[in-house]
């Protein structure tokens, strides 16, 4: 998986020397990055957890890491152009050192004209005549390719490239003219977003080549980019509820704001890449691939009540995949819909109903400055919660599964908290920083605002704060934990304004973000890298390997200190192991783990083929094979849930309550009702949260036990 920076927005694709324009005025670094160059270093070498030498060995690694940031599909530098770099390998280091940003400068400056001649030649390739009848390939993915010998190499891929572009657009019914425009004004923009970049973008592409590759939370921020950064992610969550993020030439979906108006639809996915944008119900898509941020946030933005649609393909999906289209109405992402909501399921197995309550935490979230200013109302995760909770007493919940898929973290003080309203005072996580010091975090109030049965539900996407909590939990023996390993972020940063560290205070400097410390469990071990193993793990769903802080070469290593001094709330071993067993029994008969198994099959057999078909009748074929195996499952999963006796195994799940409808406005209501699905998606299956179901199952086995161990233990008495 190819991460993308939030920052580092620009990822492009291909150029060509022949017709290189010679009126390209290079840029050239500022005197203030002479400054920060040194500046960061120093913070670096002296502050940062992780110890690191700033060598010869490291200055290579730092020139793969720029070109590699500028050129990461292999489609603009030739083969003599990295061979002419060389010179440079093993002096950045020294460079760094002393502020010479030179050779950095030289590299980008070539690149530009390489970005511009590509865009030339790609602009004659669309005027020529092609062939879609042979049966040549192109290799989309080139990350791991050997670069182009020559121009005419370099050419030869472009022009499959373009190829490739253009029957992309022709399978979407797109007229010859109007691909030939929409591929144009795509390449242009490319290249123009390249030629338009300042000194300082270069200075952070640079800078940011070296920190990422001590650790991977480490990173500079120029001033103006620091400046609109939280501006920026606000203005993407306006519309639909999701953060965006931009390679260069794909818009993506980072995060699904929960509660928002994309998480109630359901079936954007964080790394879905938008590939056009439509207005209303009906009408015409935008391409807008190769488009910036700003001008793909305002397509998506629009009056309350409206409805966007969005064309996206998944973010490990060839380019013969044809894009499923989302209709989203747009409405404005309300407080109440960040904050933590609940349901209410009924599980039936046959002998018992139990109810279950469930709470989904987005964040940890903290209205800080309320809270600092003594606001008795201040909002915050643990006081919404603990609401939560008084309610399902009072409704007579028997089991809380707390969902904390896909929350990325918040607030560290607020997994204390929190953490507390589920065990007696103590110990919740340790910190060490740099210098070595051990700060044990606990929690200092004894009451209990939850003492039954409990589970907590994690994935990849589960990270920081999400883990300390599910460590918790699991290190007291008061939960069982099920669902993925969690994405195994346990480190601690700090913004650090360069401008703090300097006498000039004239000159605006950016920000550094340092890694300064690291979480571990109160059982001595580190949530960094490994995550928390849950007691009970599903299968993923496909390409979710490609996330977490494994996937990163440099991330810190696991480590572990002395264990703190806790009270086990209770031993769940034996539970555990029963749990286990009635749930490898039903996944041999729930469809759904089933369909979940052939996907993950499928997408093994697939994900490394690199290679894409330049045939139209092979890329038609292919995508009716696509949709012939998606309408089977549809209609296999019909089938099975319409028989009147389902296997009983499977005790029903049903649906109660669900606080999500009370927050849905009436535009958005009347506006899903006249909305009609589109032809094109009638495949597309209603989304099923089996994973939940089959958690509320383990938590009704759960309590089921705990009941029958205390009637056993009151029958010996």
């Amino acid at each position: 998986m190819k991460s993308i920076n939030y920052i580092m927005v620009f990822w492009v694709a291909s150029i060509n020397v022949a017709f290189a324009k010679a009126d390209f005025e290079p840029i050239k670094p500022s005197p203030k990055h002479t400054k920060e160059s040194q500046l960061v270093v120093k913070l670096i070498e002296e502050l940062h957890y992780k110890p690191s030498e700033l060598d010869d060995g490291f200055s290579q690694k730092i020139l793969d890491k720029f070109i590699a940031t500028l050129d990461p599909n292999k489609m603009y530098f030739l083969g003599e152009d990295i061979v002419s770099f060389d010179r440079w390998r093993n002096e950045l280091d020294d460079d760094l050192k002393k502020g010479d940003l030179s050779p950095a400068y030289e590299i980008f400056n070539l690149f530009k004209k390489r970005v511009a001649v590509q865009k030339e030649f790609a602009s004659k390739v669309l005027d020529s005549e092609m062939n879609f009848e042979t049966d040549d390939e192109y290799q989309w993915d080139r990350e791991k390719a050997p670069w182009a010998i020559d121009q005419k190499e370099l050419n030869e891929i472009w022009t499959k490239k373009v190829k490739n572009d253009y029957l992309s657009l022709l399978l979407l019914k797109k007229e010859p003219e109007k691909i030939k425009e929409t591929l144009n004004k795509r390449y242009n923009l490319i290249s123009k977003r390249i030629e338009d970049m300042k000194s300082d973008d270069v200075f952070q592409y640079f800078i940011n080549s070296y920190l990422t590759l001590i650790e991977p939370h480490t990173g500079y921020m120029e001033p103006i980019t620091s400046e609109n950064f939280e501006i920026n992610m606000k203005l993407s969550l306006e519309g639909i509820g999701a953060v965006l993020g931009n390679d260069g030439e794909y818009t993506s979906i980072q995060t699904i704001v929960k509660g928002g108006p994309a998480d109630l639809e359901g079936s954007l996915k964080s790394g879905d890449k938008v590939m056009a944008v439509g207005q209303d119900a009906e009408g015409s898509f935008e391409d807008v691939v190769g488009w910036g941020i700003e001008d793909v946030v305002q397509l998506i933005r629009g009056e309350k009540g409206s409805t966007v649609r969005l064309r996206v393909i998944g973010e490990d999906d060839s380019p013969d995949t044809l894009p499923k289209t989302v209709s989203i109405v747009r409405d404005k992402v309300k407080l109440e819909q960040q904050a933590a909501q609940y349901q209410i399921y009924e599980v039936q197995d046959g002998k018992h109903s139990r109810k279950i309550g469930v709470i989904d935490i987005p964040t940890f979230y903290l209205d800080f400055a309320a809270y600092q200013a003594n606001d008795k109302d201040f909002r915050s995760t643990t006081k919404d919660v603990k609401k939560i909770l008084n309610k399902f007493t009072e409704e007579g919940v028997q089991g809380v599964i707390v969902d904390l898929r896909n929350n990325g973290g918040g607030s560290l003080y607020e997994a204390i908290q929190l953490s507390g309203l589920f065990i007696d005072k103590g110990p919740v996580v340790q910190t060490k920083v740099s210098y070595g010091k051990v700060e044990v975090k606990r929690d200092l109030n004894p009451a209990i605002a939850w003492d039954r049965p409990m589970v907590v539900m994690v994935n990849k996407l589960s990270a920081s704060a999400s883990e300390i909590f599910a460590a918790a939990m699991q290190d007291y023996g008061r939960a069982i934990i099920v669902g993925g390993q969690t994405y195994g972020k346990g480190t601690v940063q700090n913004i650090m304004p360069l401008n703090e560290w300097t006498n000039d205070k004239e000159t605006k400097l950016g920000q550094l973000k340092m890694t300064r410390g690291q979480f571990f469990r109160i059982n001595g071990g580190s949530t960094q890298n490994r995550g928390v193993i849950p007691d009970i793990t599903f299968p993923a769903s496909p390409g979710f390997e490609n996330y977490g802080e494994s996937s990163y070469e440099n991330a810190l290593p696991w480590n572990s200190i002395a264990s703190s001094d806790y009270i086990l709330f209770d031993d769940l071993s034996d539970e555990i192991s029963y749990l286990r067993k009635r749930f490898s029994e039903r996944s041999d008969v729930n469809f759904e783990f089933d369909f979940l198994k052939n996907e993950i099959e499928l997408y093994n057999q697939e994900k490394d083929d690199v290679m894409v078909s330049l045939s139209a009748a092979t890329r038609e074929q292919k995508v009716k094979e696509r949709k012939q195996r998606k309408k089977q499952r549809k209609e296999k999963r019909a089938a099975i849930i319409a028989q009147a006796q389902a296997n009983p195994l499977l005790g029903k799940v049903n649906l109660v309550f669900d606080s999500k409808e009370a927050l849905k406005s009436e535009d958005t209501k009347m506006a899903e009702q006249q909305t009609e699905v589109d032809a094109e998606d009638e495949e597309v299956e209603d989304f099923v949260d089996f994973r939940l179901h089959e958690t509320a199952r383990i938590l009704s086995d759960f309590i089921t036990l705990k009941l029958e161990n205390l009637i056993a233990k009151s029958e010996k008495k």
